[in-house]
């Protein structure tokens, strides 16, 4: 069997001990990681050396709202071959899976996106990337925390409310078979939102903290309740402040809350992003928060009836409001290696962390094991900085 030496593997766990273990990777003759086994220190053993390059499964996105023009909430049957199209360029961009995301919409339109979604997942096959289920990026939302979302769409959190939205639909977050919505985004402090929290936590999904004004404490209470992730952190939340600490920290603090991070450089400060990896080294996970023009152009862009002005990988309305971007997730891992030094830690924030929000607990081998080696990506560190190459990695340059 052939074997791929001095490989290293992202680093996921808050000890940074494996940080420089190597590894050797045993390929079977269909081109399939059939074995990993640590390499003692100083050992040399045989094989194609990779010279410290790591390997990773590919990218999971838990938050992108559309591309190549497309946005979720408004996808309609006819959109399926554009759809696909879309599922392949992610998957050339070395993401293997995604959480598609609805922001906020009508009820009729997010019942047609959700159906139209559901026959995309149907009709998957190699070369495309996953649909999982989709990510709720709305209705209950804070009024003065919706950003980009259209006020006119916003929602009072009922248990009445949900049903319309997701009645007789399946949630969770599977992976095989994905159900119909494995994420909801909401805002914890607005009444009546600790009935839907239990409802979408009883189904199976996972519930998100993100345009919100909620406190510490409202915060915390949240997390107690089973909210256990933060939608794009820092960002339409309120900050952390040495008076008032406000959702970040309480998530900090908690221990198990995952940290969704925009890692343009422009949403979060590097510096910022670079703090949260720190405070919560196996919790802060990269999203895209990619909008409809990924894949496209700079330039002004349609978005319902709003214009969407893109520039070097920014999307804002036409008042100037921080939209999203158009920048692939794997670039956020570049990019925050960078900034970081630890490019071990933003691999992992791309590609390992998400799966474990979905509740994902194997461990980084038994994850590799059985995988299709060109359906990995290998990483390098170089003078400018990290890259990737997805594929056959046999050879030694990439």
């Amino acid at each position: 069997m052939p074997w791929l030496t001095n490989v290293r593997l992202p680093l996921e766990r808050a000890c940074g001990h494996d940080r420089n273990r190597l590894w050797r990777i045993g390929v079977d003759d269909a081109g399939v990681i059939a074995a990993l086994e640590p390499l003692d220190a100083g050992s040399h053993a045989a094989g194609i050396d990779w010279g410290g390059d790591w390997l990773s499964p590919m990218g999971v996105d838990l938050q992108i709202n559309g591309g190549l023009g497309l946005a979720f909430p408004e996808l309609t049957p006819a959109d399926l071959p554009r759809l696909e199209q879309l599922l392949e360029r992610l998957w050339a961009d070395g993401v293997e899976a995604i959480c598609p995301t609805l922001v906020t919409c009508g009820v009729e339109p997010l019942r047609q996106a959700l159906a139209v979604l559901a026959e995309a997942r149907r009709r998957h096959r190699s070369g495309r990337c996953r649909l999982l289920g989709a990510h709720l990026e709305g209705p209950f939302l804070a009024y003065e925390r919706r950003g980009a979302h259209p006020a006119e769409h916003l929602a009072a959190p009922s248990l009445e409310a949900l049903a319309e939205r997701i009645g007789g639909l399946r949630c969770g977050p599977g992976w095989e078979q994905p159900d119909d919505i494995a994420l909801v985004t909401l805002a914890p402090e607005l009444a009546g939102s600790d009935a839907v929290i239990r409802a979408l936590r009883d189904r199976g999904a996972v519930v998100s903290l993100g345009h919100s004004a909620a406190n510490e404490a409202q915060a915390q209470a949240a997390f107690d309740a089973g909210v256990s992730m933060l939608t794009h952190a820092l960002n339409a939340m309120p900050d952390m402040h040495r008076r008032a600490p406000g959702p970040v920290a309480a998530a900090l603090l908690q221990g198990d809350v995952a940290l969704g991070l925009i890692a343009d450089g422009v949403h979060v400060a590097p510096t910022m992003a670079v703090l949260l990896q720190r405070l919560a080294p196996d919790r802060v996970v990269i999203v895209s928060d990619a909008l409809a023009p990924y894949g496209l152009e700079d330039g002004v862009h349609r978005w319902d009836e709003r214009e969407l002005h893109v520039s070097g990988g920014s999307c804002r309305l036409a008042d100037g409001t921080l939209a999203g971007v158009t920048l692939p997730l794997l670039e956020g891992a570049v990019r925050l290696a960078r900034w970081s030094g630890r490019p071990e830690r933003a691999i992992a924030a791309a590609t390992v962390l998400p799966r474990r929000v979905l509740g994902e607990q194997r461990s980084l081998p038994q994850l590799l094991v059985g995988r299709p080696l060109g359906e990995t990506l290998r990483w390098r560190q170089g003078k400018e900085g990290l890259q990737w190459r997805q594929g056959d990695h046999s050879e030694r340059e990439p």
